[in-house]
């Protein structure tokens, strides 16, 4: 889903640049397992909450859909 303007710095300010976050589900083919911790780098342009999980990994959320 992508968002508007004002959606996308209202997910910015919720989630700002180094905020801890812990998975509870993701939806995707290849997930990020439940229960993995990661740090918040930023939110794109289209919404999609971008994370550097602790463990190597940093596929992006969708909040409407993924669970954190």
């Amino acid at each position: 889903m992508v968002y508007n303007e004002k959606k996308v710095e209202l997910l910015r300010q919720r989630y700002p640049e180094g905020t801890r976050i812990c998975l509870d589900h993701m939806e995707d083919l290849c997930p990020v397992e439940s229960g993995t911790n990661g740090t918040i780098i930023g939110v794109d342009d289209i919404g999609s909450v971008m994370v550097k999980w602790d463990n190597g990994r940093t596929l992006n959320l969708l909040p409407d859909e993924d669970k954190f």
